[in-house]
């Protein structure tokens, strides 16, 4: 009997701790909610920023790559070939996207030093950057249904608390919160998930383009 008694009690206390326990993280689960409310709307204006910056000239990229295969089968001097390069990839600047145009800046100047094979490491570099870029956006698609989950759990065990004791204010208070973390969660994976996406999109562009100016510079070695 002492033996039942004491896994009895240890039971409740168990129950007690992680009701206590999952209780606590109610709040914390609300506030980050509502930060990746503000953090979602604040990307979200980043990416319409980017996107009305965001200018892509096909053409002019052919053109330009084209120019440098001329240059690379050119009997110039290797320095001359380098500098006439460098020349062309500082246009970029204005006719194509932001991460191209950057990564053909930084181009220049590595073939400017005489450096041509680095420039597979500045690829490398962006792709890790582009990747960087849509992090957050991931982490809120991941981690913002599993808040809302978690914010829709923890108020259920006071809200039947409420209804056994009779409690109905205390219900609905603790149905409402349930229900209005869940309408977040879904709302900033949402917004977050599309951003991702399209994002991913635009930077598979971006580093077509980026292999394809690659592919013209290394006839210059």
């Amino acid at each position: 009997m002492a033996e039942i008694a004491f896994l009895s009690d240890f039971g409740s206390s168990v129950s007690y701790i992680t009701y206590i326990f999952s209780n606590s993280l109610l709040y914390p689960v609300m506030i980050l909610l509502i930060l990746f409310v503000i953090l979602s709307l604040i990307l979200a204006g980043e990416f319409i920023t980017e996107y009305t910056r965001r200018n892509r000239d096909q053409r002019d990229l052919e053109k330009e790559t084209h120019r440098i295969c001329m240059i690379a089968e050119s009997s110039a001097p290797l320095e001359s070939k380098y500098k006439d390069a460098a020349s062309i990839l500082k246009s970029f600047d204005g006719k194509q996207t932001q991460m191209v145009a950057a990564f053909a800046k930084d181009a220049a100047a590595s073939i400017e030093e005489g450096d041509v094979k680095h420039i597979e490491k500045i690829a490398d570099d962006y792709e890790v950057r582009m990747m960087k870029r849509t992090e957050k956006t991931r982490i809120i698609t991941t981690v913002g249904p599993m808040l809302g989950l978690m914010g829709t759990l923890i108020p259920l065990g006071p809200a039947l608390i409420g209804l056994t004791d009779g409690n109905i204010d205390e219900l609905a208070t603790n149905l409402v919160i349930a229900f209005a973390t869940t309408v977040i969660g879904l709302f900033v994976a949402g917004i977050s998930f599309c951003l991702t996406t399209i994002r991913n999109r635009w930077y598979w562009q971006d580093m077509i383009d980026i292999d394809y100016i690659i592919d013209a510079l290394e006839e210059l070695k």
